[in-house]
């Protein structure tokens, strides 16, 4: 996202969507990311703006990225501008025989002879990456997400955000969870991505810590504590000083003082663009009740425990909307006073929301409707092979859920 200048809390905000490149016929991945932007820039290169969005590579060939040129509030023109860039990826791509799919993992990928890392511009970054981790496993070649930036002004807003992002962290797997299967098959965790995620840097433990952010909320205390540790961890592995500690904090929600924003980075993502600006909308007006002490007072919120988040974050990785909360002190913060599934807490969050008299929540009641009804778009996908896990059956699912990116249409089994 590129930052102009610093703006205050809910002013604006960066959205970026991953979505994979596979070959038309066997929904093989196609690692033609660097093909498709030298299309339109004329030359290789990594980044081509296309009005209100600009298409980006990522640290695979086979993966591209759509994100927002400039902090946005009109979500029905991002929206549309995404949808209308998928359709004009998917253009160029017809050219290769292939075309692209969403959801966070590729359902039969083998990262170990398929992976083929961005050999371009900023590939030094990605080499140094692959030398200390291996980036061909799942955790790094075959993922993709949606990551949604929130600004922050100075210290005082950056306290208020990071203890509101904090708290809603946990709930986001059971909303977004998009990568139920692996090698071929159901690996019973209907948030897989974020599995991988979670251990995929442990060599270097301090990078993603407990994936919850640790409760610190000035930025003084954030650079001596976090990145200051990230700093000095990696210097071992990184002896020409490559790596910015900055770019390297893989929490769920990494805090960029540089540029005045907070990145929540757990969210898969959808099957088109209708279904990830719906969530992130949601997310975005929980985020601002909170902020404002709709739910409870700051002070509250600050009080958290990193691991009795991470208990509720782990579960609902596993178990997805049907995840049970038995934590009173958690349920409270949203005016809920018996155990509940993340389900009951996101349908009483919504309702109370609308209750207020919140109305950016009324475009995106249709999408919001299909996901609490139907289940996350992974409940969706198992719903829908029914039983069935042939290899046949999940290319059969996953071709329709081409369709819908390409349409803009949610998946309904």
């Amino acid at each position: 996202m590129t930052q102009p200048s610093r703006i205050h809390l809910f002013q604006g905000y960066g959205i970026e969507l991953e979505y994979m490149m596979v070959d038309k016929d066997t929904l093989a991945v196609k690692p033609i990311t660097d093909e498709v932007l030298k299309h339109e820039l004329g030359e290789y290169g990594s980044d081509f703006e296309n009005g209100i969005v600009t298409w980006s590579n990522e640290l695979v060939l086979h993966v591209i990225e759509l994100k927002s040129t400039r902090p946005e509030l009109n979500f029905n023109a991002l929206e549309n501008g995404f949808a209308d860039d998928i359709k004009k990826i998917n253009a160029i791509l017809g050219q290769h025989n292939a075309m692209l799919m969403p959801t966070a993992a590729h359902p039969f990928m083998d990262p170990l002879k398929e992976t083929k890392l961005w050999p371009h511009d900023s590939n030094e970054v990605y080499e140094l990456y692959d030398t200390i981790f291996d980036t061909k496993g799942h955790g790094w070649s075959n993922l993709q997400s949606t990551h949604l930036n929130l600004p922050f002004y100075d210290d005082e807003e950056f306290a208020k955000l990071h203890a509101a992002v904090r708290l809603i962290l946990p709930l986001l797997p059971a909303l977004c969870a998009s990568s139920p299967i692996f090698d071929g098959k159901l690996t019973g965790v209907l948030d897989t991505r974020l599995n991988f995620y979670k251990t995929n840097q442990a060599k270097i433990p301090s990078i993603t810590g407990k994936v919850i952010p640790e409760a610190i909320f000035s930025k003084r205390n954030y650079l001596n504590s976090i990145y200051e540790k990230i700093k000095s961890d990696i210097a071992v592995y990184d002896k020409a000083n490559i790596l910015n500690p900055i770019w390297v904090n893989s929490r769920g929600a990494i805090p960029r003082f540089d540029r005045g924003s907070i990145e929540i980075r757990v969210m898969d993502v959808q099957e088109c663009p209708s279904a990830d600006m719906a969530i992130i909308e949601l997310v975005i007006e929980t985020l601002k009740a909170l902020v404002n002490e709709k739910f409870i007072s700051l002070e509250e919120q600050m009080k958290f425990k990193t691991d009795s988040l991470v208990t509720i974050f782990d579960r609902a990785i596993t178990h997805g909307l049907k995840t049970q909360i038995d934590s009173l002190e958690y349920l409270h913060a949203f005016g809920i006073t018996t155990p509940s599934t993340t389900k009951d807490v996101w349908q009483k969050i919504i309702d109370r929301l609308i209750a207020s008299g919140n109305t950016a929540l009324e475009k995106w009641k249709p999408e919001l409707s299909v996901i609490l009804t139907e289940g996350s778009l992974s409940d969706r996908i198992i719903k829908s092979l029914n039983g069935d896990h042939s290899q046949e059956a999940v290319k059969k699912v996953y071709r329709q859920l081409s369709g819908c990116l390409a349409q803009n249409k949610m998946f309904i089994p």
